[in-house]
């Protein structure tokens, strides 16, 4: 069933709690990383042995986990981005967790703008696994070269080093360097990258419950899309690829939106990088990223002993572990606070601003319905990036949602 024929494992030992964990973690280094890390956890409770299997990317599990999750086949323990959220409680998947997390010691040190992340209808019901923000990369050789002495700060300074950083190097007539790379697609990684400019304008994408595209802030960001593409500012990434970053390692373009789970791919290539919070139009703007760890309804055992798994990877062994190993910001304050990961940072100075952008870090709406905003929000970034007038393809994604949730609450 659903290609996921390793779920089905031998029996646990007599008095060994097994618990099944889907993810979808990447790299494959990062996944290297955790899975140390759940051994570590195995054999510190030999009566509970996690079975974590990566059951591919984010964007290819859905059908996965909705299938499995009516079938009644789903994992005791499921990863994935807080935004399916809604979803589970209303297919009734999930168990609400704030009974329990409020009595642990660690629920203080958490980051109080995760809490968002975790949150619908008065429950928390899921509790965070690792976090991030995007940032703009930059090549400085490339800026040193374009005579660029100082980093955008703003949109207006955004679109005229892009301009200046896009040239026909050989002559041929052709650009072989774009000033910056534009994710392209309608999922959710287009909607993660592009939220930080609708935010910085003052937009959104819902309002007192209803879905509510169609505003200035949204507007000014598609059109800042398309403005740099219009102007051959811009390369447009392969559809749904805009995470990949080798043309970003190659050369061919001088900037481009990700974050730090990059940095271990950026050094390993031997390049110059550097990092820039996003340029403001009317406030600093972020979205929270990573991902977060649901318990699934099961036995009570079995949630006895996923609460024991939870509590371990909110600690502060695990949260070092990770961000040491991966470049994720710990969700644990005390962790960020402590001697070794201040200096694993002065190491890795780009972090800082990671750091810097998680005070004022936004989550994405925590919603019932989100993946149909997500979408359709998606689709009016494509629609915007391959010429269409932005508020053209945001009323038309809007009408589209009004069809689809009619008056059911969408969150804000």
């Amino acid at each position: 069933m659903l290609g996921l024929g390793g779920c089905q494992a031998p029996a646990p030992p007599p008095g060994v709690v097994q618990l099944t964990l889907w993810h979808g973690i990447s790299p494959p280094p990062n996944r290297d990383v955790f899975q140390e890390l759940v051994d570590t956890f195995n054999q510190r409770h030999p009566e509970i042995r996690v079975k974590a299997l990566y059951v591919g990317q984010p964007d290819q599990q859905i059908p996965k986990i909705l299938t499995a999750v009516v079938g009644d086949a789903a994992p005791d323990i499921l990863w994935y981005v807080p935004t399916l959220t809604g979803q589970l409680v209303e297919l009734q998947a999930i168990q609400p967790l704030e009974d329990w997390l409020r009595q642990l010691p660690l629920a203080e040190q958490l980051d109080p703008a995760l809490f968002s992340t975790m949150e619908l209808e008065g429950h928390l019901w899921s509790v965070p696994f690792a976090t991030n923000n995007a940032a703009v990369f930059y090549r400085p050789s490339l800026f040193q070269a374009a005579g660029i002495e100082q980093v955008p700060l703003t949109w207006p300074e955004l679109r005229q080093a892009a301009q200046r950083l896009s040239r026909d190097s050989d002559g041929d007539g052709r650009l072989d360097q774009h000033g910056m790379m534009l994710s392209l697609g309608k999922g959710e990684w287009t909607v993660f990258v592009w939220l930080p400019f609708v935010y910085s304008a003052g937009g959104w994408l819902s309002r007192q419950g209803q879905p509510d595209l169609v505003n200035d802030g949204a507007i000014a960001a598609l059109q800042l899309g398309q403005d740099l593409v219009e102007s051959d500012s811009a390369l447009l990434s392969a559809p749904e690829r805009g995470y990949e970053i080798n043309d970003f390692l190659a050369g061919k373009v001088a900037m481009q939106v990700t974050g730090p789970w990059t940095l271990t791919q950026m050094k390993d290539a031997g390049i110059d990088f550097d990092v820039f919070p996003f340029p403001v139009a009317e406030e600093p703007a972020a979205v929270l990223g990573g991902e977060n760890f649901f318990l699934c309804q099961t036995s009570p055992e079995k949630t006895e002993a996923a609460k024991t798994f939870l509590e371990y990877v909110l600690s502060a062994d695990f949260q070092l572990d990770w961000a040491l190993g991966t470049g994720y910001l710990p969700i644990n304050r005390q962790v960020r606070r402590s001697e070794t990961y201040q200096a694993f940072v002065a190491e890795n100075p780009t972090l800082q601003v990671f750091l810097d952008q998680m005070d004022w870090a936004q989550s994405r709406p925590i919603a019932p319905r989100y993946p149909y905003l997500s979408e359709n929000f998606g689709r009016a970034i494509e629609a915007a990036l391959l010429g269409q007038d932005p508020r053209q393809a945001l009323q038309e994604s809007q009408r589209r949602l009004e069809l689809i949730v009619g008056n059911g609450q969408e969150g804000s």
